[in-house]
C-alpha cells in the first residue's frame, strides 16, 4: 500500500472517532443549496512525508497530479492572482470582477523586499538562500499578510513554508490553518511535496522530509458516508515520480515535465461538493 493512503486513512479514522462537532453552530462555509457546511474536527494534526521512500499520493481515491502541479506552479512560479492563467478552474468562484483572486496567494509571493543583498521576492529569496547559505534557518515564506487580508477574497489556506537543510537534503514544513482533508488533503501533500523536488533539482540538494502541520483538520457533515466508504477500498503501491527532462531553473518546470508512473488508484465514483 502507499504510506499515504496509510496516513490519510489514518487522519480521517481519527477525526471521525475523535474530533469536535461544530454542529448547531454558527459557521462561515456553506453548501450550494444555503445549508450551512458542518465539520467534525481534530485541533493540529502533523504527518511527515519522506520523499526519498515515495512520493506521497494516495491511491483510495485519485489525486489529479497535472491540476495539482498547475496550481502550485500558477502561485510559486508565476506569482499569479489571476485565475485566467490557470489552467483549471477550481478559483473561478472566488475570482473578483477584475478577474484575480485579490492579494492572495500568488500576489504575495511576488512581493519584492529589501534585503542587504538587494530586492527579491519570497520565492526568489527562497532559492538564493539555499544556494548561497543553505544552513541558514531563516529560510521561509510567509503569504498571510495581516496588512492585506481585507483586499484577499480568501484569506490563505496554506500560508508558510519553511526550508531546512541537513547534509544534502531539504526538508520542508507546511504550514495549515485550515484543510478540507476529503477534497484537499492529499492535493496539498502533493503539491508542497513537489516543491520540494523542483527546489532540490535546482539548488542542488536531495529531496528529503516533508512535514505537513495541519491546524484544523476537518471532514465536511456531506463527506463522512464518502470518507468511510474509502476504508474497504483497494490499497495501490505508490507511484514511481519521473522528471523526464533535466531542469535547472526553477522557472522552466513545466507540468508536462513530470509523469508518475504506474499511478493506480480507485475512482472516487461520486461527485465531491465542495463547500463555499
Amino acid at each position: 500500500m502507499s504510506k499515504a493512503d496509510k496516513i490519510f486513512l489514518s487522519n480521517l479514522h481519527d477525526i471521525m472517532k475523535n474530533g469536535y462537532s461544530d454542529e448547531g453552530m454558527p459557521v462561515r462555509p456553506h453548501w450550494e443549496d444555503g445549508t450551512p457546511a458542518h465539520t467534525v474536527k481534530k485541533f493540529c494534526i502533523v504527518n511527515r512525508y519522506d520523499l526519498q521512500e515515495e512520493f506521497p499520493v494516495i491511491t483510495v481515491r485519485k489525486t489529479n497530479f497535472a491540476a495539482a502541479l498547475d496550481e502550485l506552479l500558477w502561485i510559486w512560479q508565476k506569482k499569479s492572482n489571476r485565475v485566467s492563467e490557470l489552467n483549471s478552474h477550481i478559483w473561478d468562484s472566488w475570482a473578483g470582477e477584475d478577474g484575480t483572486i485579490g492579494k492572495a496567494y500568488g500576489y504575495q509571493l511576488g512581493v519584492k523586499h529589501k534585503y542587504k543583498e538587494g530586492y527579491f521576492d519570497q520565492v526568489d529569496r527562497v532559492i538564493y538562500d539555499l544556494k548561497n547559505n543553505p544552513q541558514s534557518r531563516r529560510i521561509m515564506t510567509n503569504i498571510y499578510v495581516h496588512a492585506d487580508l481585507h483586499e484577499m477574497n480568501l484569506y490563505p489556506c496554506a500560508y508558510s513554508m519553511t526550508f531546512n537543510v541537513t547534509g544534502n537534503k531539504l526538508n520542508a514544513i507546511l504550514n495549515q490553518r485550515s484543510q478540507d482533508m476529503l477534497t484537499a488533503n492529499n492535493w496539498n501533500v502533493v503539491q508542497y511535496s513537489m516543491l520540494v523536488i523542483m527546489l532540490s533539482k535546482v539548488c542542488g540538494l536531495e529531496p528529503g522530509e516533508f512535514v505537513h502541520v495541519i491546524a484544523d483538520a476537518h471532514i465536511y457533515d456531506r463527506h463522512i458516508p464518502l470518507c468511510k466508504e474509502l476504508f474497504d477500498r483497494v490499497q495501490y503501491p505508490a507511484p514511481k515520480l519521473v522528471l523526464k527532462r533535466d531542469v535547472t531553473d526553477f522557472y522552466d518546470f513545466k507540468v508536462e515535465d513530470f509523469e508518475l508512473q504506474d499511478y493506480k488508484y480507485t475512482p472516487m465514483g461520486k461527485k465531491i461538493e465542495v463547500a463555499i
